[in-house]
């Protein structure tokens, strides 16, 4: 929070006196300093809610994946579809 300081004397001393000044009258920069200072760490936690996803939906992805790794595990020679290039 900001703070206007104006001089007071007391017993012959001067010192400094803070005063509150509100947050909507401080400058957009200040409000934005207090608002950054209020808010808390998240300590490295990302706050997004995970869903495991369904085994039972349709996936496009899963079933490229599949097919991709059939053919890279038979050296080319079986389509995603399972037919054989060599019949």
């Amino acid at each position: 929070m900001s703070r206007a300081k104006s001089a007071k004397k007391y017993r012959g001393e001067e010192f400094l006196v803070k005063q509150i000044v509100p947050i909507a009258k401080q400058s957009k920069k200040a409000q934005r300093e207090y608002h950054a200072k209020q808010r808390g760490s998240w300590n490295g936690v990302n706050p997004v809610t995970r869903t495991v996803p369904s085994g039972k939906a349709y996936s496009r992805t899963k079933t490229k994946n599949e097919a991709r790794s059939l053919i890279s595990h038979d050296g080319g020679k079986e389509r995603a579809t399972g037919a054989y290039l060599d019949c």
